[in-house]
C-alpha cells in the first residue's frame, strides 16, 4: 500500500525557518498532482504549495515569497522549506496527492485527496 509519511515539523520562533519532509513509498508524484495543505486552530483547510509532474509550482498568496516546494526523485521525497515563518503559520501540515482537477492551490484546498500524510505540527511562537 502506498503511503505517505509526513515529519519535519516542530516549535519556532517569527522569523525562524523549518522544512517538512514526506516520504512517498509509491512515486507519486509521477501522476498526480503533489503538494501541502494545512489546518489551523479552528479553520479549514488550506492549500499551502503544490509540485506537478513537470515540477511546475504553485503557492498560496499568504505562503509566497516565503515556502519552497520541490521533489528529490533519487529520495522519493517531497519537501516544503519554510522560512520566515510568523505565527500565522501555526497549523497542522500534511502532505497530499491529488487525481483531478488540476494542480493548483484551488485544487489543494478542495478537491478530495487521493492520499495524504499523517500531518506535522508547526507552532510559531511570536
Amino acid at each position: 500500500q502506498v503511503q505517505l509519511v509526513d515529519s519535519g515539523g516542530g516549535s519556532v520562533q517569527a522569523g525562524g525557518s523549518l522544512r517538512l519532509s514526506c516520504l512517498d513509498s509509491g512515486n507519486t508524484h509521477a501522476t498526480y498532482c503533489m503538494g501541502w495543505f494545512r489546518r489551523g486552530p479552528g479553520k479549514e483547510r488550506e492549500g499551502v504549495a503544490t509540485i506537478d509532474s513537470h515540477d511546475a509550482t504553485t503557492y498560496a498568496d499568504s505562503v509566497k515569497g516565503r515556502f519552497t516546494i520541490s521533489v528529490d526523485y533519487a529520495k522519493n521525497t517531497l519537501y516544503l522549506q519554510m522560512d520566515s515563518l510568523n505565527p500565522e503559520d501555526t497549523a497542522m501540515y500534511y502532505c497530499a496527492a491529488v487525481r483531478f482537477g488540476g494542480c493548483t492551490i484551488a485544487t489543494m484546498t478542495t478537491m478530495p485527496l487521493a492520499r495524504q500524510g499523517q500531518g506535522t505540527q508547526v507552532t510559531v511562537s511570536s
